[in-house]
């Protein structure tokens, strides 16, 4: 489970890591801030459409090889991206390493699940989703910090090294049975689609994913406005709030309880996530360094909320549902990372922001009514069992 985990938060951290580096790098090739953002939407792409899509092109793929010569690849790309000569090379390999990534974040979660119980599946996968988190974070963080000590392009070199590393790391596991990947037909997406309650769910995920993905790739450059002492490692700092995703996403389930079910959860962070950005608009860092963390905690109550939700009513095609989930998550970011661009250059940040809270204010009224109602013929059949009929039980027998 360390390799997996080790594994994990590099996966993210390639994807996030030149978050905090994108002013410098706009300077650096002289291209626009949507061109920059670029770097990071171009990741996004393939992973909103590789679990509708996996299923058909990596059938009976043994995950350890699958996950080794991925691994590999990625760490070439760190390589090719540290030496990348222009911008137009740098994005071609994102395209590369958005193609690999789905792959080793599949392979990876096929782990975890083989190697949990049926008992501790759900724990074992809250323990995923947290290396997750935190990879978001050190990627950028360590980033940020490796290119204020060294130069932006370092940081790259230093994340191919450790992709060597859990390159040999993994090959010391067991190999594990083959991925048996959901090949979904159109006709049973629009089934999910029509359920009550799922896809005004799909559409809050991609609502309140377009959102975040939007701060996380512009928030760099206002911090370049604001101060002059915005270096990369002070930006990769302001991604800290980042690590209130560990503490709510480990409490989402607690805190349902609490209120009474996953929708006022649901709410309750989407709320949050959507007042927050009220407070994006003050000019100030320390405040704006404040207001990540609330946001933050909103974002990944919603998240965790939102994810366990589908899986608990998903009854049959379960594959399918987070597949769907996958697909809406990512295709919010692609855009939120690069639609607000042109927003931001013509109405400043505070026009994006307005707009992003326009955005965030239908994202929660998409779950204002109730959530999606649980699918599974099994468990309803044995919570019509638990209750007593009239007359008192009967054994199964006399049925």
């Amino acid at each position: 489970m360390p390799t997996i985990l080790f594994t994990t938060v590099l996966a993210l951290s390639v994807l996030y890591a030149p978050q905090p580096l994108l002013p410098v790098i706009m300077s650096e090739f002289d291209v626009s801030r949507s061109s920059a953002a670029l770097l990071t939407t171009v990741c996004f792409l393939p992973l909103s459409v590789a679990p509708l899509v996996y299923g058909y092109v990596l059938e009976s793929v043994p995950p350890r090889r699958m996950l080794r010569v991925s691994v590999f690849l990625l760490a070439i790309s760190q390589v090719l991206f540290f030496w990348g000569p222009t911008f137009s090379f740098l994005l071609a390999v994102r395209v590369f390493q958005g193609a690999l990534i789905p792959a080793i974040l599949t392979a990876l979660m096929t782990y975890v699940s083989q190697a949990s119980g049926k008992g501790s599946v759900q724990r074992a996968m809250a323990v995923y989703v947290s290396a997750t988190i935190l990879g978001g974070f050190l990627g950028r963080a360590f980033s940020g910090w490796v290119a204020t000590s060294f130069g932006w392009r370092y940081s790259f070199l230093v994340l191919a090294a450790s992709l060597l590393l859990a390159f040999f790391l993994l090959g010391r596991l067991r190999d594990a049975s083959s991925l048996n990947l959901s090949k979904p037909h159109p006709r049973v997406l629009l089934e999910v689609l029509r359920r009550p309650g799922f896809l005004r769910l799909y559409l809050a995920v991609f609502g309140f994913f377009l959102v975040f993905a939007a701060i996380m790739n512009f928030i760099p450059f206002r911090l370049t406005e604001i101060s002059d002492d915005a270096s990369e490692f002070r930006i990769g700092l302001m991604y800290s709030g980042y690590l209130m995703g560990l503490v709510t996403s480990l409490s989402a389930v607690r805190i349902s309880g609490w209120l009474g079910g996953e929708m006022p959860a649901l709410r309750l962070g989407l709320g949050l996530f959507a007042l927050s950005l009220s407070g994006m608009l003050v000019s100030s860092v320390p405040v704006l360094f404040g207001v990540m963390f609330v946001f933050c905690a909103g974002m990944f109550l919603a998240h965790a909320t939102a994810s366990g939700l589908l899986n608990r009513c998903a009854g049959a095609n379960k594959g399918v549902i987070n597949g769907l989930y996958v697909s809406f998550y990512y295709a919010g970011g692609a855009l939120g990372s690069y639609a607000p661009g042109p927003v931001y250059r013509i109405f400043g940040w505070e026009g994006m922001i307005w707009g992003l809270f326009g955005a965030a204010l239908l994202t929660w009224l998409a779950v204002w009514k109730s959530g999606p109602t649980n699918q599974d013929p099994d468990e309803n059949q044995a919570s019509t069992l638990r209750r007593p009929p009239r007359g008192g039980l009967r054994s199964t027998d006399e049925s």
